[in-house]
């Protein structure tokens, strides 16, 4: 064989191989996602549309192509979610559904309409107890403990309140949800550590990102020294992942007001999740 003709073999074999390493690594992702489709075509059952309709106002008040977008959402989340009970909870499908449908709020205008790095959802009957090394003033770390409403873990757990799941969902209007706070959280922690700066697609919208929310996260911090009232919870002036957890609540529940006093925050986030609740408020 000439030299061409076993150049030409090889780029033969190194094309094959290639593109068998393509469909290898595009494969399971195309699978999961002709998967998800097929489950937002089945019918919403009837018995989760009444556990939206009782326990959840907020749905009621979306746009209709927003409603079906949700539905979506709520049937991929609980066919791939694990749920498991703590403190002898019972999981039903009530359970299921509002969960999902107040993390798959924070979807809705994503192109993504799952949570990549979740594995399951541990849910307590009320607040649960945690213990902390937390340190103070003088640096010195101390064991403590503390009864939490949620809380999310890098490894892809969301641990939540039962108690607190219906309250957030009862009153969409008081800028407080466990359910959305938890998933902000989940999202930013797709990029690793939580730590406000969640994965935003393009390198150019880190810088935006950065200065709009450390602007705010800095004026927070300034009206609490002050001893001021402030529209975003204080908790998130803790650190930077709370800021953006506790913002979010506040963009889905209280837009319009959120909107007037922080409208370049307002904004990022609005391009952020790619919705505008004021619409439905």
């Amino acid at each position: 064989m000439s030299f061409l003709g076993i150049a030409l073999a090889g780029l033969v074999v190194f094309t094959v191989a290639a593109l068998i390493v393509a469909a290898w690594l595009v494969g399971p992702s195309l699978w999961v996602e002709q998967r998800r489709a097929r489950l937002r075509r089945r019918p919403f059952p009837a018995a989760w549309r009444a556990v939206l309709r009782r326990r959840m106002p907020m749905f009621a008040r979306l746009p209709p192509d927003l409603q079906q977008r949700l539905r979506g959402h709520i049937q991929v989340f609980v066919a791939e979610t694990p749920f498991i009970g703590c403190a002898g909870v019972e999981v039903s499908d009530a359970m299921r559904v509002l969960v999902a449908a107040q993390a798959g709020l924070l979807l809705l205008g994503r192109p993504r309409g799952a949570f990549s790095n979740l594995r399951e959802v541990l849910m307590y009957p009320g607040a649960f107890v945690v213990e902390r090394a937390e340190s103070d003033p003088a640096g010195l770390v101390r064991e403590g403990r503390r009864a939490l409403s949620g809380e999310s873990w890098q490894r892809g757990q969301v641990v939540l309140s039962w108690q607190d799941v219906m309250q957030g969902a009862a009153d969409p209007g008081d800028g407080r949800n466990v359910v959305i706070h938890e998933f902000a959280h989940q999202l930013d922690q797709e990029s690793g550590r939580a730590n406000g700066a969640p994965f935003l697609g393009r390198r150019e919208r880190y810088g935006r990102w950065q200065q709009t929310l450390s602007a705010a996260f800095t004026e927070l911090r300034q009206s609490i020294g002050r001893g001021e009232e402030t529209l975003i919870d204080p908790y998130g002036a803790t650190e930077p992942a709370e800021f953006f957890a506790v913002a979010s609540e506040l963009f889905f529940e209280k837009a319009a007001a959120m909107e007037e006093r922080h409208a370049a925050l307002y904004r990022e986030l609005a391009t952020y999740y790619g919705v505008d609740p004021r619409q439905w408020q």
